[in-house]
């Protein structure tokens, strides 16, 4: 099991909880909700089924930018391309 943690600033409206929810049908994934801190807690079972961007899409669909707190996990990173600038 893999874990992910996000800080999502405005997730404490009750309307942002509601369409969470809805879009969390598109993820392989449980989640726990601390509206009052604007974080969601995640559980990935199977991390192959399900990338970093993914989670982004899911707060972007909403109207909020996700902010991973911690280190995020390794197989959640493929997938992501990224050019270096410089």
């Amino acid at each position: 099991m893999t874990e992910l943690l996000v800080y999502a600033p405005g997730l404490r409206d009750e309307e942002k909880v509601l369409q969470l929810g809805h879009q969390m049908d598109m993820l392989p994934a449980r989640y726990k909700l601390d509206a009052p801190h604007d974080m969601v807690y995640f559980e990935i079972d199977d991390p192959n089924r399900v990338t970093l961007k993914q989670f982004s899409d899911l707060f972007e669909n909403i109207g909020l930018q996700a902010r991973f707190v911690g280190q995020i996990p390794t197989n959640l990173r493929r997938g992501d391309v990224t050019d270096r600038l410089v």
